[in-house]
């Protein structure tokens, strides 16, 4: 067979990523919205082998492996290539990389955006809490590369000589309580207060949903712009933010509807005039809640909502969902910890933004084949382990490319009875202290500049 007669490199690519990491992704972004998103965002492109196609997607797989450098990607794709009659690329990671910086940014997160749409739309009402969809709102920092250009967009923390820490970014995210994904997302420096991330985030609320966060997000202000948003809250009271509740109708056990009085003096985030139009004050629900669970610093908590029917949000239907609220704790967990976006590894702002929505794509992904598998067999998506998804998607996706097409979706149906199989079962009693056992290395901490410390080395 002819060169000339074999498909370009390109489409043999992007046939092998459709076939694999494709298939258990077309149900949250097939081939057609990608190229949906590529023509409404007006994004041109040469047609050369790192297109924005084989780019997304060598990019989505390099998120989910373990080792996650350039070098890790490229020689992926030379494998994938290897058995086809076409030209081997160079192992020089240039071209990738140039093809990353390409990528716009607004695709990677209209894609990430809609994926969590996708994703929260196959929600069942039995999967609701008490028919509505809940939220989860909270805040988490990331590091970088210590280069000049990450620097000056995300600079490291104040309390950290010059030269000796690495810049830091913040971030806040909304969560589905259903399905675990991520629904939006919102990045700024250190220093950002959690209230004017979550300002950032109310836009992505649909009508009726429900907002849940900790203490952290309880503020006058924000509770009249969620009900402006025709949504409800359910936030962790705040003592210094709430000593205006007064009066209070008893509507059950450790439950009382309260008037919130507006705040006297004016949060920094408002303006004059956005604080003279607050109304007097709101009508709120209170709830007291005892945690007698082993391990738990918190011993009770105080919640202040919206939902001021007690048929259909009853109290202890309430307090249930706060301490659902700790999910969240899990999912950013999951997202650092278990697929490495703790510490990222692009060495400029923009490259940085781009990396953590393809970390948080490649994050609804996994939850779409978490949610396919719980679905289909009959077990809660969210007891089924992240971690062991991921394992079990990397060990399929070789076969999932090289079987034939009629036997794909046998694989594929093999792959979620194999998700399925071994459930998180739940350990309310389970308690761990906050040691480390392994004794790390004795070498002391870096308290000046490296090149201060080279050349300390050089004259000795």
């Amino acid at each position: 067979m002819s060169r000339s007669s074999v498909p370009n490199r390109t489409e043999i690519l992007k046939l092998k990523f459709t076939q694999s990491i494709g298939l258990p992704f077309q149900k949250l972004l097939p081939e057609s919205q990608i190229e949906q998103a590529i023509k409404e965002l007006s994004i041109k492109y040469r047609h050369r082998l790192f297109d924005p196609f084989v780019t997304l997607w060598a990019f989505l797989s390099q998120v989910l492996d373990v080792d996650k450098s350039c070098h890790n990607t490229v020689s992926r794709v030379i494998a994938w290539l290897a058995t086809e009659n076409v030209e081997i690329p160079s192992t020089d990671t240039s071209a990738y990389c140039q093809a990353r910086k390409r990528l716009p940014e607004q695709l990677l997160q209209k894609l990430f955006e809609e994926s969590g749409e996708s994703l929260e739309i196959m929600v069942t009402p039995e999967h609701l809490w008490c028919g509505r969809h809940v939220q989860v709102i909270d805040c988490s920092t990331v590091s970088m590369p210590d280069t000049l250009e990450n620097q000056k967009s995300y600079p490291q923390s104040n309390s950290q000589k010059l030269g000796c820490g690495f810049p830091i970014a913040k971030i806040g995210v909304l969560f589905s309580l259903a399905t675990g994904a991520a629904i939006a997302l919102v990045i700024d420096v250190l220093n950002t207060n959690d209230i004017k991330l979550a300002r950032r985030l109310y836009q992505f609320l649909k009508p009726f949903d429900v907002l849940l966060g900790d203490s952290a997000f309880c503020s006058y202000a924000d509770f009249l712009e969620i009900c402006r948003c025709n949504c409800d809250a359910v936030i962790r009271k705040h003592n210094s933010r709430c000593q205006k509740l007064k009066g209070g109708v008893i509507v059950g056990q450790n439950d009382k509807i309260v008037t919130w009085h507006k705040p006297r003096t004016r949060p920094k985030a408002l303006t004059l005039e956005e604080f003279a139009a607050l109304p007097k004050m709101l009508q709120v629900r209170e709830i007291s809640d005892l945690i007698n669970i082993s391990g738990f610093r918190t011993q009770s908590v105080s919640l202040i909502t919206t939902l001021l029917d007690t048929d259909a949000f009853p109290t202890h239907a309430l307090t249930q969902l706060y301490r659902d609220r700790w999910d969240v704790e899990l999912d950013l967990k999951h997202l650092k910890t278990t697929l490495g976006m703790d510490i990222l590894r692009s060495k400029t702002p923009a490259m940085i933004r781009k990396e953590i929505y393809a970390f948080l794509l490649a994050y609804n992904l996994l939850r779409s084949v978490m949610w396919d598998a719980g679905t289909t067999y009959g077990t809660p998506p969210l007891r089924l382990s992240l971690q062991g998804t991921r394992h079990h998607l990397r060990h399929f996706l070789p076969q999932l490319k090289s079987v034939p097409s009629p036997q794909r979706d046998c694989v594929y149906s093999t792959l979620l009875k194999v998700i399925v199989h071994k459930a998180v079962p739940k350990r309310p009693q389970r308690v761990e202290p906050r040691v480390k056992k392994r004794r790390p290395k004795t070498y002391p901490y870096m308290s000046v500049p490296r090149s201060f410390l080279r050349k300390k080395l050089m004259v000795a």
